[in-house]
């Protein structure tokens, strides 16, 4: 059996071409009541418009395009969760790619997304003013997650993630924690270094006589258990630790389990994001939630907006605020 055409579609609703074709479209100038007849009749023969050739009549894929550096792990999963489940309720469809913290990788995926969609939200440390000059076309719309790039031509939408590192180093202070040491996150990583300021921030106010503790660690789990290590052969162990990411925490709490410390009485830990694997860990883990879902969300429904002009307004950066989630793993109920 052939596929109906839009021929096929005109004759069985007794219009023509072009009047199927702005129905179908969304176009104008075509009643309610004639609209309804021709989607029925495309239904009925079960007609699939043609993309391509959709796309030059309205000049839009109907896809946005998502620039992630890393697909993998439960923060992305549920970022480009909330990205999807808004892409879903607009009828839009989704193209994802990865820089994998690349600059040039980052730049061949934006360029292999030209033409192919409507937009584009990028979350991408090697992404800076100079990048997006070079490598976005002029015009297409794009909002930025998790950047320090100031521009008038793109929106940003950060997390707070300077309040959160302090409020959570506050929240370890006054749990009775003297002293409390941070697992950093990559170098040239723009949330990895505001929740560093906030830590040192927060010690500095609350606890301006004890040591800064930082070691080195890359958001990924292993680099926390390296961490962990490195804190336990320290001759005098941190009574808290506060982990930049919740993977480098899960990894902390692997590595001082394995070396036979109960997790809060002999060290509490703490992390920041709240992925879903942080409330089943043992003991489940003290946070700062992230709500990664909508953040995703609300990037899509801020493109899509500028992309059918809803909203006109200048690029602006906004902060979405976060919050502490206290469980078991920071001894506030053993100190």
């Amino acid at each position: 059996m052939t596929s109906a055409t839009i021929k096929d579609v005109a004759r069985a609703a007794n219009v023509s071409v072009a009047s199927v074709s702005r129905a179908m479209n969304g176009g104008s100038g075509v009643t309610a009541e004639t609209r309804q007849r021709i989607r029925a009749a495309a239904e009925r023969l079960q007609y699939i418009p043609h993309a391509a050739a959709r796309m030059l009549i309205t000049r839009r894929t109907r896809t946005i395009g998502a620039l992630l550096p890393d697909l993998y792990g439960e923060f992305f999963s549920e970022l480009i969760r909330g990205i999807d489940l808004a892409a879903r309720a607009r009828g839009l469809h989704l193209l994802v790619s990865s820089s994998h913290d690349g600059v040039a990788e980052a730049a061949a995926a934006v360029r292999s997304m030209q033409g192919r969609v409507d937009g584009l939200l990028i979350l991408s440390a090697r992404v800076d003013a100079p990048f997006l000059r070079a490598n976005l076309p002029v015009g297409l719309p794009a909002v930025l997650l998790n950047s320090s790039v100031e521009s008038a031509e793109y929106s940003v939408l950060n997390v707070d993630n300077y309040t959160g590192a302090c409020a959570m180093v506050r929240h370890l202070l006054e749990a009775g924690h003297s002293d409390v040491a941070f697992i950093a996150g990559p170098e040239n990583n723009f949330d990895a270094q505001q929740r560093e300021l906030g830590y040192r921030a927060a010690m500095k106010k609350y606890a301006p006589k004890a040591p800064l503790i930082i070691v080195p660690g890359d958001f990924t789990e292993e680099s926390g258990g390296r961490a962990g290590r490195e804190l336990l052969a320290r001759k005098v162990r941190p009574r808290a630790v506060f982990a930049a990411n919740d993977m480098m925490a899960v990894g902390c709490l692997y590595a001082f389990k394995e070396a036979g410390l109960d997790v809060p009485r002999d060290v509490a830990l703490a992390g920041f994001d709240d992925i879903p694997i942080a409330r089943y860990v043992t003991p489940a883990l003290t946070t700062v939630r992230v709500r990664i879902v909508d953040l995703g969300r609300s990037a899509l429904e801020q493109l899509a907006d500028r992309i059918e002009g809803v909203d006109p307004s200048p690029a602006s950066a906004q902060t979405l605020g976060c919050e502490i989630v206290v469980r078991d793993s920071c001894g506030t109920n053993f100190t």
